[in-house]
């Protein structure tokens, strides 16, 4: 299958943008309880689930990473602030650019070498574990209890840009990817949305994108599984406290960062609350556990599936045309640029065809 670049340039535009702002939302928030959320918009007086961003945070000034938390927050927003969920986005264009559309795990060992400053969990081991000598094929299996939490499916979405209306491709880099610090669920997770992404180019439906994906992950695995759980139970998703019942029972004592309850999540969000931006990501976030994630990436396949008309401008206009790195290179990219680099890369695959 291929797109015509017309079409192709606004679905990337939108899937981007949606992911942006998607994570935006949920960042200041990010480890808040659904309960949490809503007490702090009890007193300050705003939306619960929110409908815009976030007018202020309970504590300011404080650091994240090289940004702070009023910069994630209405009054302060002129661009669109550094966080994983946006910094690997580009990662992974920077990965094909400098390795090619056949990278290796080698080749991403290094990349993350040249680049990541900061990381966590499965990434931190991972990268500890490179610098320690350890080949890039073990880098994620020696102490290393993460390897089936969330970190490799928020770098994948760029995958999915790549490969529009190719999800073999996008889930065969995407699991490339998440095999330098993921095992298991892990991987197959971040083999799942990029293969929905890539769907969503094609469609302009997010269920056909979400069910035709799971041809590109193992049909026995637990991420097909909660995937097809989320699918059956759907109808009983009135409310992210809903989701949040139906997720927990089912994942009792499960961290809040594992694939498996926010995959359900994800697909909640976009099957549950319609298709607009506004309230995908709002019930998203408020659904809690890693909702700057899962919001990231149910807006980027709801970008890709229904382009720019799903996206009020209040969601993109204050980001400008500049988004923050906190990787080794340069401290901000423009948007713009990063839309040209994709489809560059898109057209290199041959998928694009006027």
């Amino acid at each position: 299958m291929t797109i015509t670049t017309a079409k192709y340039r606004e679905k990337l535009k939108a899937a981007v943008l949606c992911r942006f702002a998607g994570c935006t939302l949920g960042a200041p928030v990010e480890g808040w309880t659904n309960q949490m959320m809503r007490e702090y918009a009890d007193k300050i007086g705003f939306d619960f689930p929110p409908r815009d961003y976030w007018p202020s945070h309970p504590n300011p000034d404080e650091p994240r990473y090289n940004e702070r938390f009023n910069d994630y927050t209405k009054p302060y927003l002129n661009h669109v602030p550094s966080d994983d969920d946006i910094g690997y986005t580009f990662l992974s264009l920077l990965c094909v650019e400098e390795h090619g559309r056949d990278f290796d795990l080698d080749a991403v060992a290094k990349h993350w070498l040249k680049y990541i400053t900061i990381a966590y969990t499965a990434e931190d081991v991972a990268i500890k574990n490179l610098k320690k000598g350890i080949p890039a094929a073990k880098a994620a299996e020696i102490d290393n209890p993460y390897d089936d939490w969330i970190g490799a499916d928020i770098r994948c979405d760029g995958y999915g840009y790549m490969n529009p209306c190719d999800p073999a491709t996008a889930a065969k880099m995407a699991e490339t990817d998440a095999m330098i610090s993921h095992r298991k669920e892990g991987v197959y997770g971040s083999m799942y949305f990029a293969a929905a992404i890539a769907i969503g180019f094609g469609c302009d439906n997010v269920k056909e994108a979400l069910t035709k994906a799971l041809d590109y992950i193992p049909q026995g695995c637990e991420v097909a599984k909660a995937v097809k759980y989320a699918f059956e139970t759907a109808n009983k998703v009135k409310t992210p406290e809903d989701a949040i019942k139906i997720v927990d029972e089912r994942y009792p004592d499960m961290s809040t960062v594992h694939t498996l309850n926010n995959a359900m999540l994800t697909v909640y969000s976009l099957l549950c609350f319609g298709d607009k931006l506004t309230d995908i990501i709002s019930n998203c976030v408020a659904m809690a556990h890693d909702c700057d994630c899962t919001a990231a990436t149910a807006a980027s396949i709801a970008g890709a599936c229904y382009g720019m008309q799903i996206i009020d401008s209040q969601w993109y206009e204050p980001f400008g045309d500049t988004v923050h790195s906190y990787f080794n290179g340069p401290e901000y990219y423009s948007i713009s640029d990063l839309l040209n680099r994709f489809e560059a890369q898109a057209v290199k695959g041959g998928l694009i065809k006027d």
